[in-house]
């Protein structure tokens, strides 16, 4: 292999983990609605990946063109490749979704178009349209202006053509955005039992193109849906003058006229209608031209309406009450007897809400200080903060401004919190804060205890029900005591802080690993047993897995659990060989970090807010957390076992990219999120 194929390149293996999110639209194993809600997911994805990863790539041909390589591609090479793979990607995309509302329809649900309806629906459909629609509409005559209008960053439009069977009658262009942020994407029809139908919001509006333009001598209406994906970076100047909330406020605002880098358009649309698009809004090949299907924005499909029987969707798996918080009325009081760790959404997020609820109100409860990176739309957590401070509690909270699409949410809490009196941190110049961190200080007799917990992910009640992270509740001082001189560092950035347990970047993180990394090594060398357990979400650094191939020479066994990008290239003699990758997608978005060390058998174990990418080492302020409780180091192992041995939506990860699903010769199928539900209900049952 030669060395350019060390490293597979970020964006191509981005694009293979969605394929693998594309895959759970097609697998009969998922529920048909939950189905239809992946394909929304995909395109949620695959829009955020065109407005950051390709969007750079573009800057990078604007300003260098050829002058740098991106994991040796060229950017105009790369680009190409990505057009390619995502035209591949949307061809599996139309196909699986027709094949959705085929298999919908055997349920007697039924997705129609405007030319469908039934008398009966054309009635209350007009209805609709007048009442609902029409007052919310702006259809723009494009022939009569002299500027195109400015097509928005997640919003779709119909594209129309306006022609007449009478010749003096000259065609005309117009556009219509589709209101989605006034009005529902998914309209349900009055049914004909046991038959259900939907029509979406873009159908509506064809059906009344008529009724639209009206005043005109059209006769013929025929309307194609488009839209535009750009750039999301923020633009921030070097104003002085202003607080770097005041730029982030502006930076946001102009994300909205970012510069295109995609337009899909309905691959059936008329071509004089679609060169005069492209023509007046400036677009060319390398603006990424992708043709589609009828239907765009399928990030709306995350949120397809709960229609049908209940076997058309997930059963429902309620959080496991936590053993350890049973039969007590305080959380402090379990804390301070031992260290326990919520698995969540296996378990529930409340007991973390719980305890800034009790930390809130309780009178020996001094200070409260959190790092907040994105929180819930009505967030329970900062409801808790604000109440602390009414209860006169110090409050430091360091929210991070440029948590990308949560930059305006961040901005709107961090003035409520502050009109509440908590003293506010935006994080330090050229470092996000991705650390996700809780401390709390309570005096007990005449001394004051440090509580903490530390997070894999965000203290955000809504992705708790979907994503899998581990939260650990701590009142070991090893620990406590370091989380606490983290916000000492953001309160006094110029003290320099040193750290005998957390492992914080930007600092000292990489250094740590390598050493980690590098006693492994020794170990194999010298005969002893040595491997490497890891899971997190990426894998992209070039440094670090240039290490693990070191690691795998010198005989290591390694074993990786990578949902999203993995760059290193499992299994090739010679480089790889003791190394194997799987990826698990399934109902729960895997998100915990988990880092596991043989050492000559005295296991080291970690988890970590921070994937293995150059960014969260070196430009980021991240934390990873030593386990030292025996009893969650067991747990630990317990999960990563069970997610080793999923046989079910386990995908191999290796140089073709191909997501081929794990096979063994188990007669057992093991799914392992369901395993792993069913593993805490029985430490619940056994507690």
């Amino acid at each position: 292999m030669s060395r350019k194929q060390r490293i597979i390149n970020r964006e191509l293996s981005w694009l293979s983990f969605n394929h693998r999110v594309l895959q759970e639209s097609i697998d009969p194993m998922v529920p048909l609605i939950e189905r239809i809600r992946f394909l929304g997911i995909f395109s949620n994805n695959l829009d955020e990946f065109f407005k950051v990863r390709v969007a750079t790539i573009k800057r990078m041909i604007d300003v260098q063109y050829g002058k740098r390589r991106v994991e040796g591609i060229k950017p105009h090479v790369l680009m190409g490749k990505i057009q390619r793979k995502v035209i591949n990607l949307q061809n599996k995309f139309e196909t699986a979704f027709h094949k959705i509302v085929g298999e919908l329809e055997k349920h007697s649900i039924f997705i129609i178009n405007e030319k469908e309806l039934n008398p009966g629906q054309e009635i209350f459909l007009k209805k609709y349209f007048r009442e609902n629609v029409m007052p919310v509409l702006t259809p723009i005559m494009l022939h009569n202006i002299d500027e195109f209008p400015y097509l928005k960053d997640r919003s779709i439009y119909l594209g129309i053509k306006l022609s007449s069977t009478a010749k003096k009658v000259k065609d005309e262009f117009a556009l219509i955005e589709i209101p989605t942020e006034n009005l529902p994407r998914f309209i349900e029809l009055p049914s004909d039992e046991p038959r259900k139908f939907i029509i979406l919001l873009e159908d509506t509006i064809r059906f009344s193109l008529e009724d639209i333009f009206s005043i005109f001598n059209f006769d013929t209406f025929e309307a194609w849906t488009v839209k535009m994906t750009r750039d999301a970076e923020l633009d921030l100047d070097n104003d002085v003058s202003q607080s770097f909330l005041e730029k982030m406020s502006k930076g946001v605002l102009g994300r909205k006229t970012g510069q295109p880098v995609r337009f899909v358009y309905d691959n059936s649309i008329a071509k004089d209608l679609l060169d005069f698009i492209i023509d007046r809004v400036g677009l060319d090949d390398e603006n990424n031209l992708i043709p589609g299907g009828r239907y765009h924005n399928f990030k709306d499909f995350m949120s397809f309406p709960s229609i049908g029987g209940s076997e058309l969707q997930f059963s429902q798996m309620p959080p496991v009450p936590h053993p350890a918080i049973i039969g007590h009325k305080s959380i402090f009081a379990v804390m301070k007897q031992k260290d326990f760790m919520v698995h969540v959404p296996y378990q529930d997020f409340n007991v973390f809400i719980s305890l800034l609820q009790e930390a809130s109100i309780d009178p020996n409860v001094k200070e409260i200080s959190i790092t907040i990176y994105r929180v819930a739309r009505n967030s329970k957590v900062i409801n808790a903060l604000m109440n602390a401070c009414r209860n006169g509690k110090k409050v430091n909270v360091v929210i991070e401004l440029q948590a990308r699409f949560d930059e305006e949410a961040n901005i709107y809490w961090s003035r409520k919190l502050e009109e509440v009196g908590a003293t506010i941190y935006f994080g330090i110049p050229n470092l996000k804060v991705h650390a996700k961190l809780l401390s709390i200080v309570r005096v007990e007799g005449y001394a004051r205890k440090n509580y903490a917990c530390i997070s894999t992910g965000n203290f955000h009640e809504g992705n708790a029900e979907v994503y899998s992270d581990l939260i650990l509740f701590t009142s070991d001082s090893r620990l406590t005591n370091e989380v606490k001189r983290v916000f000492e560092f953001f309160e006094h950035t110029y003290r320099n802080q040193t750290y005998k347990h957390l492992v914080a970047s930007p600092l000292y993180m990489r250094r740590r690993f390598y050493k980690l990394i590098d006693n492994e090594i020794k170990n194999a060398k010298a005969g002893k047993k040595a491997y490497i357990i890891l899971k997190i979400n990426n894998l992209v650094d070039r440094n670090i897995i240039n290490k693990l191939y070191a690691a795998n020479n010198a005989g290591v066994k390694i074993t990786l659990n990578i949902r999203g990008v993995c760059s290193l290239v499992p299994g090739v003699p010679g480089m790889s060989e003791n190394i194997e990758a799987i990826s698990i997608v399934d109902r729960f978005l895997e998100h915990s970090r988990i880092m596991i060390f043989c050492n000559n058998g005295d296991e080291l174990f970690y988890i970590s807010s921070a994937d293995w990418m150059t960014r969260n080492l070196d430009r980021r302020i991240e934390i990873a957390c030593p386990i030292y409780d025996k009893n969650i180091q067991q747990e630990i192992r317990d999960l990563m076992e069970i997610q080793q041995k999923d046989n079910t939506k386990a995908r191999i990860i290796d140089v073709e990219q191909n997501n081929d699903y794990v096979v063994n010769n188990s007669k057992v199928s093991v799914r392992s999120q369901y395993k792993l539900y069913d593993y805490y209900k029985d430490k619940l049952n056994h507690r």
